[in-house]
C-alpha cells in the first residue's frame, strides 16, 4: 500500500494534469494536432459571426429596398438611386434586370415579337446569374464549416491514437503499469479528441443554422426576381406593341 501511494504521489509530482500542462507534455505530433484544431475552432467562430451579421444585414437591406420598390415610384429613379451601384444582393438583382431591359429597349420599339421574347429570356438569365453570384458570395467559407464539422473529430482521434501509442511505448520501456504512469499519457491523448469535438460541434450546428438562413434568403431573391420579371415582361410586351414609352412606368401602373 505504501509503495502504491508513493508511486501515485511521484506521478502527480512529475506530471501536470492541467490543460496547459497536458499540452506542454504532449508529443510534438499531438501538439501539432491540438494547435491545428484550435486554429480551426477560432476560424469557425469568426466565420459564424461574419455569416450571421451578413445575413441579418442583407435581410434588413432587402426589407428597405422592397419598401421602396413597392411604393409605386419610378423604376428608373430607383435604378439610378440603388441599381446602378448596388450595395446589397436584392439591389444587384434589380440592377442587372434593369440594365438588360434598357439595352433592349431600342429593339423593342420596333414591335417585333421575336425581340420581345429574346428580351424576356435575357432578363431571366441576367437575374438568375446575379442571384447565383450573390449567393455564392454569401456562401463563401461554408465549405470550410462543413469540412471542420466532419473532419475535426477524426483529426482529434488521430492525435489520440498517436498519443496512446507513445504512452504504451513508454509503459513498455518502464515496465510499469501503475496508474500514475499510465494516466498522464492517456490524458494527453484524450485531450486531442476533446479539442476536436470542441471544434466540430459548433461547426456542425452553425453550418445547419446558416445553411437554413441562406436557403431562405435565396428563395427571397428568387421570388423577387420572378415578380420583377413578370413586371418587366408586361413592360416588354407593351413597348414591343408600341403601347408604352421607352422609360419604365411606376410599379403600381406596371401591375
Amino acid at each position: 500500500m505504501d509503495r502504491s501511494v508513493a508511486a501515485t504521489s511521484l506521478g502527480n509530482a512529475a506530471h501536470d494534469l492541467s490543460l496547459w500542462g497536458l499540452f506542454l507534455q504532449a508529443d510534438w505530433v499531438v501538439k501539432a494536432v491540438m494547435i491545428g484544431l484550435l486554429l480551426a475552432s477560432v476560424w469557425v467562430w469568426a466565420i459564424v459571426f461574419e455569416k450571421i451579421t451578413s445575413i441579418r444585414r442583407a435581410n434588413r437591406q432587402a426589407d428597405a429596398f422592397e419598401d421602396s420598390f413597392w411604393s409605386g415610384g419610378s423604376l428608373e429613379d430607383l435604378y439610378r438611386r440603388e441599381g446602378e451601384r448596388p450595395a446589397h444582393p436584392i439591389a444587384a438583382v434589380f440592377g442587372s434586370a434593369m440594365r438588360e431591359w434598357q439595352r433592349s429597349a431600342e429593339r423593342l420599339h420596333a414591335g417585333s415579337e421575336l425581340a420581345a421574347a429574346g428580351t424576356q429570356e435575357r432578363l431571366d438569365r441576367a437575374m438568375t446569374v446575379t442571384v447565383q453570384r450573390e449567393m455564392d458570395r454569401l456562401e463563401r467559407w461554408m465549405v470550410f464549416l462543413a469540412s471542420v464539422g466532419s473532419v475535426a473529430p477524426f483529426v482529434g482521434l488521430f492525435g489520440t491514437v498517436w498519443g496512446i501509442m507513445n504512452s504504451f511505448a513508454a509503459i513498455a520501456g518502464m515496465q510499469n503499469t501503475n496508474l500514475a504512469v499510465v494516466a498522464p499519457g492517456i490524458a494527453e491523448a484524450l485531450f486531442a479528441t476533446a479539442i476536436g469535438l470542441v471544434a466540430a460541434i459548433p461547426a456542425v450546428l452553425a453550418y445547419n443554422k446558416i445553411s437554413t438562413d441562406l436557403s431562405r434568403f435565396a428563395a427571397r431573391l428568387e421570388s423577387f426576381a420572378s415578380e420583377f420579371g413578370a413586371i418587366l415582361s408586361r413592360q416588354t410586351e407593351a413597348v414591343a406593341g408600341g403601347r408604352a414609352a421607352h422609360s419604365a412606368e411606376p410599379v403600381a401602373a406596371a401591375e
